[in-house]
Formats: C-alpha cells, structure tokens, sequence
C-alpha cells in the first residue's frame, strides 16, 4: 500500500468576527489496487456483515468482479468470466446483513450491439467465495443501477437508467429512453418513465420532498429532471436545461444534491462528459444555474459531502482528462473556491462513506486510464 499526503487549502471564507473560519481539508491517499483497467464504478457496502463498509471495484475492462475487504483491503472476486461490465447496486433484501447485487454488463454505445444484461448476485454462505449469478432482465446500454426506497415501510427497489433508447443512433441518439425498475422477489422490468431522450448519463437517488419515498434525479442531453415518486405514480418536472449548447452538445452529464449555508442546491458536470461544473440554486420556485468551472475536460463523476464537519457538504468532481480530482467549497454570496485533491487519478467513479470509523467522510475512487483505486482518508482536524 502506498500512501501521499494531499493538503488541501480551500480559501479563506470572509465572515464576521463572531464566525469561526472553517477548517482546511485533508486528505491522506492511499492506493488499495493498481492495474484495474478501465477502472469505471465504485460501491461501498459490508460485505461479510462485519460492520466494517468495503469496496467493490468495476472495471470495464476486467473479467472479474472484486471486492476489497475492510480494513486490510484484501482482494476477492465475486464472479468471474464478465465482459464490459458497467455498473452495480447492492442493497440487503432478504435480511440476512449481506447485501444483494444488481450488475449491469454486455455494454456497447451502439444500442443494437449492447446485450445490456442485468444480474442478480447473491452469496453462497462465505461472500469471500464467488457467488451466485442470475440474469434478470436483458435492457440494450444498461448504463446505471442505483438502489431506492419505494414506500414509506422501507420498501426497495433497483433502478435501471439505460444511456440511450434502444432505436437510437450515434452522435444524436434521438430515442426515447426506458428509466425502470425491478421489485426484489419478482425481478420484473416496470417502467418509471419513457419520456426522456438522447443519452441519459447520470441519475442520482434522494428523498426530494421528505415524503419517505425515494425520487429520481436525472442528467441528460435534455437537462436536469426531477422524477417524484408519489402515492400517485411518478410526477417528472423539469429543473434545469444543462448547456445551451446545440444538440448533441448539451444537457447535462452528472448530478448531486449538495446542501451549503445557501440551503439546498444541485451540483453538476455538464455537458455530456463536459468541462462544467454547475450549481443550481432555487429561488422563487426556479431553479438557476451558475457555472463555476469550465477549466478542466472530461468530467465523470460527482458527489457531495461534509469533509470538514462544519454542517455544510462540499462537491467533489473527477475528470479524466489532465488526470484531476477536484475539491469546490461554498463561501459567502454564492461563491466556490477549487482545490486540486489529486491529479494521478482519472476518476471515473467516486463514493464517499467514513471508511475508518473516525466519524470523517472519506472518498473512494476509482480510475479509468490510470486502473488504480484510491481510498482518500479525511484526516482534516487531525
């Protein structure tokens, strides 16, 4: 394991003198695995009901599934024998303190040429030995898998946002899109939404109006939606249009919920695998954007979290090219300092969790050219 330390200085917020200035951020690097070639998603979950959160790594291209064991990060292989994996979702559903998987592999851009295969993986007694292995449903360009919350009895349910409609046709990809979901114990495709078009590339999962009932938020060439999840069925509403840009340059790529002293706000790269960072902020009802980066190329992946356990959660985005991982943090008035946290990582996927159980927020990420996996540590106060 190989460690190097990140300093990070977030800029001086000007406050009153009765504010305390906020803490800098910290971060130390460790490197849990080297040559995960095209390293594309992380998922953080116990899996051996240990109480200690592990990491599963998804590379493209891999033949293997592997999780890595917390705290000494050994490595094992869930299944093997996998081609173009693209993503996965774990949640516990039948209570026995290990979760289930949902992994999406078989992914092609091209809709005709994409198998899209959805499987469903459960262990087999000792989730350190491979495990279980059922295809549920075949959906061309299977892109994302998240998991949700259904009712307010905790009811879950996995998601499944295609990147593209099955019809459609690079560079425009014009086809509507099946945004659906699967029920544990049946495991049958029902559709969410069928309304949005072009490439679907990121969606995030909150409970938007504190209801119990998770909704959907998604990114796409047409712009942020919000898809609530009511008693009613699923009420889309349109937040933002992302970059102006001519189609197919434009939209919106990834989206997070980010929540600072300006109260709730979404964070997103826009356009598809674009060079903004975008905040919006609502005001009377609508929702205006403010880009407040657009040096860097290839953005991926995007979340927010409280690294320095002030109340106020930062955004982390990684882009691909030039190999940075960014830190953005609120000041007053609506303004965002940068910092780099890493610049030898192409982050195609991050999660944040407190991995060490320090009460930090840590940050995991994973990386497409440079195959590598890095546990960022939070040592911010230390």
């Amino acid at each position: 394991m190989t460690k190097a330390n990140f300093f990070l200085a977030a800029g001086s917020l000007l406050c009153s003198l009765a504010c305390a200035a906020p803490p800098d951020i910290r971060f130390e690097a460790h490197t849990i695995a080297t040559g995960l070639t095209g390293g594309y998603h992380v998922v953080v979950a116990d899996l051996n009901h240990d109480g200690k959160p592990d990491i599963i790594a998804l590379a493209d291209g891999l033949s293997e599934l592997v999780w890595y064991e917390n705290p000494g990060w050994q490595r094992h292989v869930i299944v093997a024998g996998r081609s173009h994996m693209i993503n996965l979702a774990a949640a516990d559903v039948d209570g026995d303190g290990i979760p289930e998987l949902l992994l999406a592999d078989g992914f092609e851009m091209n809709p005709a040429a994409s198998a899209g295969n959805v499987w469903l993986l459960r262990h087999k007694g000792d989730p350190r030995e491979p495990w279980d292995m059922r295809l549920i449903d075949n959906l061309p360009t299977t892109h994302r898998l998240r998991v949700a919350k259904m009712g307010t009895h905790g009811e879950l349910a996995f998601i499944n946002a295609p990147l593209a409609g099955p019809k459609s046709v690079a560079p425009d990809y014009r086809d509507a899109i099946s945004l659906s979901l699967y029920r544990p114990g049946t495991w049958k495709r029902e559709l969410v939404n069928g309304d949005l078009h072009g490439v679907l590339h990121g969606i995030f999962i909150t409970d938007w109006d504190g209801d119990g009932r998770d909704d959907i938020l998604t990114a796409s060439f047409e712009g942020i939606h919000l898809l609530r999840n009511t008693a009613a069925g699923w009420q889309m509403s349109k937040l933002g249009s992302g970059d102006e840009s001519p189609w197919p340059k434009c939209g919106s790529s990834d989206v997070t919920v980010v929540r600072t002293r300006q109260g709730r706000q979404l964070a997103a790269i826009e356009p598809w695998h674009g060079n903004q960072v975008s905040i919006y902020s609502e005001k009377q009802g609508k929702w205006q954007r403010k880009v407040i980066d657009s040096s860097l190329e290839d953005g991926h992946t995007i979340v927010a979290a409280d690294f320095a356990g002030d109340g106020e959660q930062e955004v982390v985005a990684g882009f691909r090219e030039g190999h940075t991982l960014v830190l953005y943090r609120s000041g007053e008035k609506g303004a965002w300092t940068r910092s780099v946290i890493d610049n030898h990582i192409t982050a195609a996927g991050c999660a944040v969790a407190d991995l060490n159980g320090d009460g930090r927020i840590d940050l995991v990420c994973i990386g497409s050219a440079t195959a590598n996996l890095i546990w960022y540590e939070n040592v911010t106060g230390r």
